[in-house]
């Protein structure tokens, strides 16, 4: 999400399911452009997954069209009816402080069924913020992303009697680990949803490596996992083929079955994908944590994370004003 201000000429709005390739690309450009200016990506892998296959078919695009150039872009999901629609959008960099974000704000609020939305901003932007606010948004939600250096000592893990490690096989492991994921992030706003397909779609990214996904096993049963990852480099590439930074591992999920909690099972999974990162000459590692996660964060920051950016949601009742 962007702020800005001011007045622009005859904006043109399309509302469109599906996104066709030239408009695929077309955002793809806009958000290399935003990213290149802001220094963080305006929208989250969970909306250019789906974007890189023309997106999903009850999600709703929003384009913003200024002289027949894509201006603005907001994607919209409206599948959760619990907590409301949310939405994610971005501003070229050329056509802010000319009231197109208020614009599309307005017009990705017009597509909800409800009234309602979430609305994310990478990078806890005060433009974002001063735009959400008087647009009726409250902050109700904060993302943090935390950094450690690979050069850094780190301990070797230590398994309880009774629990081994293995990476994931595709194929074999599929169904199981959704199942658990499921488990372990049943009152998450989005992992804990995730299915079989959409496993299946980042097991399509260039980036997956089976080698880095480790699963935790009490005899035959799947108890815990770490899926590890390489962002950026040669691993992710934008539309002209290069990405905005140096390789650097990521911390992508850690998870735990209630039944293991308490017995460092976390730490251990945590440290050995560190460790595998460590191994393939990464100088940096880096996760994202719920900044209201006391047990996460304590176990991340006494493995040596610390805080590098924020992202933060704004919701909006039913009915609330400008």
């Amino acid at each position: 999400m962007t702020g800005d201000e001011g007045s622009i000429d005859r904006p043109q709005l399309e509302v469109v399911g599906k996104l066709d390739p030239d408009e695929v690309r077309s955002v793809a450009v806009l958000v290399e452009a935003a990213t290149e200016v802001d220094g963080v990506r305006p929208l989250s892998e969970h909306v250019m997954l789906h974007l890189r296959y023309g997106g999903d078919s009850p999600a709703r695009n929003v384009l913003v069209y200024v002289g027949g150039t894509l201006a603005a872009y907001g994607h919209l999901d409206t599948t959760d009816q619990v907590a409301g629609a949310s939405a994610e959008v971005v501003v070229h960099p050329d056509f802010r402080r000319s009231g197109l974000g208020r614009f599309l704000v307005q017009a990705t609020l017009d597509e909800t069924p409800d009234g309602r939305l979430r609305l994310w901003a990478h990078g806890d932007q005060a433009a974002a913020a001063a735009l959400a606010a008087s647009m009726g948004f409250r902050q109700s939600r904060t993302l943090l992303q935390l950094r450690r250096s690979l050069f850094a000592a780190l301990p070797r893990p230590v398994l309880r009697p009774g629990i081994a490690i293995r990476t994931f096989e595709p194929g074999r492991d599929d169904a199981t680990w959704v199942a658990l994921n499921a488990t372990v992030f049943r009152d998450h706003p989005e992992q804990g949803g995730w299915s079989v397909d959409d496993l299946h779609r980042r097991m399509a990214e260039p980036w997956f490596d089976p080698t880095g996904f480790f699963l935790a096993e009490r005899g035959e049963r799947m108890v815990g996992f770490h899926w590890t990852k390489v962002h950026g480099g040669e691993h992710s590439h934008g539309p002209d083929g290069r990405h905005g930074h140096e390789a650097i591992g990521e911390v992508y999920v850690v998870g735990v079955h209630p039944d293991e909690h308490g017995t460092g099972l976390g730490k251990a999974l945590t440290l050995t994908g560190l460790h595998h990162l460590r191994q393939l000459g990464l100088p940096e590692a880096m996760l994202y944590v719920e900044a209201d996660n006391a047990a996460a964060l304590g176990l991340y920051t006494s493995l040596g994370f610390t805080r590098w950016e924020t992202d933060v949601m704004f919701s909006r009742d039913a009915g609330s004003a400008a």
